[in-house]
C-alpha cells in the first residue's frame, strides 16, 4: 500500500470556489480508482487560495488481474448453416482479442449468446495515475475559468505547479507547459520559493515550517484565535468580542495562507447607522468582523485577518481604517440622504422600476401583493387585515433608496429599519424585512402572520405571473427560482399551520393579471400541479416514504395544512397488518370499479350475506367516520375505516362482483363505489400496498 499526494499550485482561487473544487476531487478520485479496481484507504483533501491538494492513503500498488465476461452476438448470427464462423462472430472476437475458437456459448432470457472471456493483466498503479491526475484537473467545474498565456485548458486561475508523489516518487506527466515534480511552493510573502516534498507524511509540517496552514479546518481555527486575541489585545477590559460569522469565518479562511488578526476602529460617528448596514459594510465588503460589547451593542471597533506577519501593528491598523472609513462614510451619506423621504413618499416611484418585460412594474407588483394579501388575511388572520395592507403596501419601497442600491443584501432589512425611523408599527416594519423570509430552503422562517400572508402573496403572485406568460421551469432551468418561490410558499404555510385553499388563492392571483395577461385556460392546473410536486419532494426529501406521499396527495391536493394532517395520519398506520391487508383491498376494489362514479345502492338487491354485512358495516363506518373527518382527526377516522377489512375480505370470498345480472352488478359496483370514495377522503391507500 502506498501513500499518494497530489497539489495543483495556482495564483490565488477565489474563496468560493474552494470548498466545491475540493468536493469533486474527492469523489472523482474515488470512483476513478474504484472503476480501475484499486482499493484505497482514507481520502482527505486540503487547500488554501494557491493550492487544492489531494491526498490517499493505503492506496494500492498494482491492479489485480481482472477477468471480463463479454456477450456479443447470437449464435445463429454467429455460425452459418455449416458451423462456420460469420463476420459477426469473426469481428467480436477479434474486437476482444480472443480467437473465435475460444468464444463460449451461454444461455440468456433471449436466447444462446457469444461470449468472450478477456483476461487483462493488472497495471502497476504509478502507471495509471497520470490519466487520473488530468482528469481531475480537467474535470473541476469552477463558476468562472480563465485560459492563459498560449493555454488551450481552462481553470479557475493559471496553474504554477503540479505536485505529484506517490510515496516517495514523482509521477511524471505534463500539464500544458507544467511538469509534475516533488516541489511545492511556500506563503507567496514570506517563503516564496519552491520547497521540496518528502513525501506525503511530510507534506503538512514541511509547509507549516513556510507559513503555510494547508489544513482548512486548522485553518479555520486559527482565524478564530487570532480575531479574538485582536480585540483582547485592543480592549483589555473585557467588555468586547467579535461577532463571529460563521459564514465570513469560512470566506476568510480561504482568503489566507496564514491568518494575523488585527483590531482597529473608527468614529462613533458611524454608529448611527443602522446595525445592518454598519455590519454589511465591514462584512461584505472589507471582510471585517464586528465588535460589539457586554450589552450587545456595536462598538466602533473590527477585526481584519491579514494574510502576512505584521510588525507594525498601528501602521497596518491605520491602512485597514483607512479603506473602512471611505466605505462608512459613503454609507452615512446615503443613510443621511434616504431619511428626507419615507417610505410612504417613495412606494408610488416604483412605477419606475420593472418588475417583469410582460408583467408590469414593481408598483404594480406592489398593488398585486396588497390585493392577494388582503384577500388571504380575510380569511386566515381578519384581525390583522390593516397591518397586512400596510406591509405590503410598503414591502418593496426600500428598493428606491440608496442605501439598498449600494448593498443589494440589505433589501428588506433596510426597509424594515426605514419604517420603524418614519414611526410605522413595529409589526408591519418586521413583516417589510419578514416576508422575504426564508431566503433559502431551512433558512429562518418569519416571527410574525403579517409576514408570512405577505410573503406567501409576494411568492404566489411571481409563481402565477410566470406561468401565466409561459416562463416556466424546464428541466434543469429555472430563470425566475419558481421552485424556490413554491417551497417557499409551502414552508410559510406549513409555519402558519393556516388551512387555505391554494386553488382559490391562485384564481384570485391569477385575477390580478387580468388586465395584463392571457394564460392559458389550464394555466391554475398547471401552477398547483407544480407547486403539489415540490410539496412532494420536500417531504419525501424530509423522510417521508414516498407511498405515504402519495396516498395523501393523489387524494386532493389543494390545502397544504390538511394534506400534512392526512400523510402524518396514513404514515401512522405503517407497519400495521391489518392496514396493509386493507390497503391491498382497496386496490383491488379500484381496478374493479374503474370510472364508475354511481354511488346509489339498492338493498333490495342484496342476495348474500356478505354483501349485507359489507354494507351494513359500511353504513356504520361512514356514519362515525365522516364527523371525523370533518374534524380532521384523520388518524381516528382511518382506525374506523380498518372496521371494514373482514367484512371486505368475507365479501370477496363469497360474491362475485361481476354477477350476469346487470342491474346486481352496478349494484355491487356501486357499493364498491361508495366505500372507496368515503376511503378516499383520507388518501388513496392502494398507493401503500406492498405488492
Amino acid at each position: 500500500m502506498s501513500e499518494l499526494l497530489f497539489e495543483i499550485g495556482t495564483e490565488e482561487i477565489p474563496a468560493g470556489y474552494i470548498e466545491q473544487a475540493l468536493k469533486y476531487m474527492k469523489d472523482s478520485s474515488a470512483k476513478q480508482f474504484a472503476d480501475l479496481g484499486l482499493q484505497f484507504g482514507t481520502i482527505t483533501t486540503a487547500a488554501t487560495p494557491r493550492r487544492l491538494t489531494l491526498i490517499v492513503s493505503d492506496l494500492e500498488e498494482k491492479q489485480a488481474d481482472r477477468t471480463f465476461e463479454h456477450v456479443g452476438p447470437a449464435v445463429k448470427a454467429g455460425f452459418d448453416a455449416n458451423g462456420e464462423p460469420t463476420r459477426a462472430a469473426l469481428g467480436f472476437a477479434g474486437s476482444k482479442g480472443v480467437t473465435v475458437e475460444s468464444l463460449q456459448i451461454v444461455d440468456t432470457p433471449k436466447g444462446k449468446y457469444l461470449m468472450a472471456i478477456e483476461e487483462v493483466e493488472g497495471k502497476p498503479t504509478f502507471e495509471l495515475l497520470p490519466a487520473v491526475f488530468m482528469s481531475l484537473v480537467s474535470g473541476i467545474v469552477f463558476p468562472k475559468s480563465m485560459r492563459w498565456a498560449d493555454h488551450t485548458m481552462s481553470f479557475a486561475r493559471p496553474i504554477q505547479w503540479i505536485l505529484a508523489l506517490l510515496d516517495d516518487e514523482v509521477v511524471e506527466f505534463q500539464l500544458e507547459s507544467v511538469s509534475s515534480s516533488n516541489f511545492t511552493m511556500g506563503h507567496r510573502f514570506m517563503a516564496n520559493n519552491s520547497i521540496p516534498v518528502a513525501n506525503g507524511k511530510a507534506y503538512e509540517e514541511t509547509l507549516r515550517q513556510n507559513h503555510v496552514i494547508v489544513d482548512p479546518a486548522k485553518r479555520r481555527e486559527l482565524v478564530i484565535s487570532e480575531v479574538n486575541k485582536a480585540v483582547s489585545d485592543k480592549d483589555a477590559s473585557g467588555d468586547a468580542a467579535p461577532v463571529l460569522d460563521e459564514k465570513l469565518i469560512d470566506i476568510v479562511t480561504n482568503l489566507v495562507e496564514i491568518p494575523w488578526g488585527i483590531c482597529g476602529q473608527f468614529d462613533e460617528k458611524f454608529l448611527e447607522l443602522p446595525e445592518e448596514a454598519l455590519i454589511t459594510s465591514m462584512r461584505e465588503h472589507q471582510k471585517y468582523f464586528p465588535v460589539r460589547g457586554k450589552d450587545g451593542k456595536l462598538k466602533p471597533l473590527f477585526v481584519a485577518v491579514n494574510n502576512t506577519k505584521i510588525e507594525d501593528l498601528k501602521l497596518a491598523a491605520n491602512g485597514h481604517e483607512r479603506v473602512l472609513r471611505a466605505r462608512l462614510e459613503d454609507g452615512l451619506f446615503f443613510f443621511h440622504e434616504d431619511k428626507k423621504k419615507s417610505l410612504e413618499e417613495r412606494k408610488d416611484d416604483l412605477t419606475g422600476i420593472i418588475f417583469q418585460q410582460k408583467l408590469g412594474t414593481m408598483l404594480q407588483k406592489s398593488e398585486r401583493i396588497e390585493n392577494l394579501s388582503t384577500f388571504l388575511a380575510a380569511k386566515v388572520a381578519p384581525q390583522k387585515i390593516d397591518k397586512v395592507r400596510r406591509a405590503a403596501q410598503l414591502a418593496k419601497a426600500d428598493l428606491l433608496t440608496e442605501m439598498v442600491s449600494e448593498f443589494p443584501s440589505l433589501q428588506g432589512i433596510i426597509g424594515r429599519e426605514y419604517a420603524l425611523l418614519d414611526g410605522e408599527d413595529k409589526e408591519v416594519a418586521s413583516a417589510v424585512y419578514g416576508h422575504y423570509l426564508p431566503i433559502r430552503a431551512g433558512g429562518e422562517l418569519p416571527e410574525t402572520i403579517t409576514a408570512a400572508i405577505v410573503g406567501i402573496a409576494d411568492r404566489l403572485d411571481s409563481i402565477v405571473g410566470c406561468f401565466a406568460i409561459g416562463e416556466k421551469p424546464t428541466g434543469t432551468t429555472d430563470p425566475f427560482g419558481l421552485r424556490r418561490l413554491s417551497l417557499g410558499l409551502i414552508h410559510l404555510i406549513e409555519h402558519l399551520g393556516i388551512s387555505v385553499s391554494l386553488q382559490e388563492l391562485i384564481s384570485q392571483a391569477l385575477a390580478n393579471y387580468q388586465d395584463l395577461v392571457q394564460p392559458e385556460k389550464d394555466c391554475a392546473e398547471q401552477i398547483l400541479d407544480f407547486i403539489r410536486l415540490r410539496f412532494e419532494n420536500d417531504c419525501t426529501g424530509a423522510g417521508t416514504s414516498f407511498e405515504v406521499v402519495s396516498a395523501a396527495t393523489s387524494s386532493g391536493f389543494d390545502d397544504v395544512s390538511d394534506t400534512l394532517k392526512r400523510m402524518q395520519a396514513l404514515e401512522g398506520m405503517l407497519g400495521q397488518e391489518q392496514f396493509s391487508v386493507l390497503a391491498g383491498s382497496y386496490k383491488r376494489i379500484k381496478n374493479i370499479i374503474k370510472d364508475n362514479s354511481d354511488t346509489s345502492v339498492d338493498e333490495a338487491l342484496f342476495s348474500s350475506d356478505a354483501e349485507k354485512q359489507l354494507y351494513q358495516t359500511f353504513l356504520s363506518v361512514r356514519d362515525t367516520a365522516l364527523p371525523l373527518i370533518e374534524q380532521k382527526q384523520y388518524s381516528q377516522a382511518l382506525e374506523t375505516l380498518l372496521l371494514m377489512k373482514e367484512p371486505v375480505d368475507l365479501f370477496f370470498d363469497e360474491v362475485m362482483v361481476m354477477a350476469e345480472d346487470q342491474n346486481v352488478r352496478k349494484n355491487r359496483l356501486n357499493m364498491l363505489t361508495a366505500l372507496a370514495e368515503l376511503v378516499l377522503h383520507v388518501g388513496d391507500i392502494s398507493k401503500m400496498h406492498a405488492e
